[in-house]
């Protein structure tokens, strides 16, 4: 899908509150790291305080050290590309979803190969959803089905189907026995994970549902839509607790939005969100007013892929040209590129 670029152009844009634009020169000199992944890197999650874990075309899963771009572990299991990867945080036990139509759980510090295996979906698994006490494990696929394993015996605890369900990604929700879902459907599903079936659906949209996540507190609910031209392309905020409504939307990508992340809430900062799209940029937004605070393009990268959130201020963006780029937000108003790896 293309060599890591020798240089990558970057540029942000502030929105200010009267709505006029100022765009600031080129940031800083990026950190060049040598490429964890030999192709397009299909996803990233943050494992620990400075580790993260990425999946991609290459079939592999990597576990580096984001601030250096070292690589602390490499696992090898798969027979297609990686579709997923997740974890619980601060936990040692990853969990990769492939095209292959399997899972695969690895341990951090295991020098084998998979400690566990979760084989039975018919298609290409494209969800993976873990348990806050890691015990449990949702995945979903595009064969319609959405199931629930025993982590430790990697046996099938439940497994259901809804027509027409494509899974695009799954997210469980803190605290709650209950699990998010996006689907080519174009909707967003709640499941309880107990029962292993659909407790709500949210309204329709009108193009397809791509990626979903959870604030910390359980409150809300994130989607994000395919799109092209400027059409869709949006992220949306849903109502989890009370009215289970549509509560506003935030546009500005002008293509597929690929991911969509809370950002943790850090001092003086307003609740916000980040978004990624296929038109190579990353977007920050005031998650109450949904003004965009900061746009970063990451040129030459491609199609954005998926969004980690390493802490307060730093953001991963899984690309499918250039590898792997860590981001920062600063002063709340200016997203500052700070390596590719």
């Amino acid at each position: 899908m293309g060599k890591l670029q020798s240089k990558i152009s970057f540029h942000s844009t502030k929105y200010r509150a009267d709505g006029s634009v100022e765009k600031t020169g080129p940031g800083r000199g990026v950190q060049q790291h040598n490429p964890v992944h030999a192709d397009a890197v299909t996803s990233v999650a943050a494992l620990k305080a400075d580790l993260c874990v990425s999946g991609g075309k290459d079939k592999s899963v990597v576990v580096c050290n984001w601030r250096s771009g070292a690589v602390l572990r490499r696992f090898v299991g798969h027979e297609h590309e990686v579709t997923k990867v997740t974890c619980a945080l601060d936990s040692n036990r990853i969990f990769s979803a492939s095209r292959d139509k399997t899972v695969m759980m690895w341990e951090l510090h295991r020098t084998s190969g998979p400690s566990q295996h979760f084989p039975g979906h018919d298609l290409v698994v494209t969800g993976l959803a873990v348990s806050p006490d890691a015990t449990q494990l949702c995945t979903g696929s595009r064969d319609n089905t959405v199931c629930k394993w025993d982590v430790e015996t990697g046996g099938c605890l439940g497994r259901a189907a809804v027509s027409r369900n494509l899974v695009t990604h799954l997210c469980w929700v803190p605290g709650e026995p209950y699990v998010i879902q996006t689907s080519e459907d174009k909707t967003v599903k709640m499941w309880d994970s107990r029962e292993l079936r659909v407790a709500h659906t949210f309204p329709g949209k009108q193009h397809i549902q791509t990626c979903c996540d959870v604030s910390q507190d359980g409150r809300y609910v994130l989607s994000s839509s395919s799109g092209f031209a400027g059409e869709g392309c949006e992220a949306t905020l849903w109502d989890l607790r009370q009215t289970r409504s549509r509560v506003r939307e935030y546009k500005g990508h002008f293509q597929t939005t690929t991911s969509c992340v809370f950002l943790p809430r850090g001092p003086a900062l307003a609740p916000s969100i980040a978004t990624s799209s296929y038109d190579s940029k990353v977007k920050v937004w005031d998650q109450a007013t949904a003004a965009c605070l900061a746009t970063a393009c990451l040129e030459g990268a491609g199609p954005l892929a998926s969004l980690a959130v390493c802490d307060s201020s730093t953001l991963l963006c899984a690309t499918f040209n250039s590898g792997i780029h860590s981001l920062r937000m600063r002063n709340g108003a200016d997203l500052e590129e700070l390596a590719v790896f």
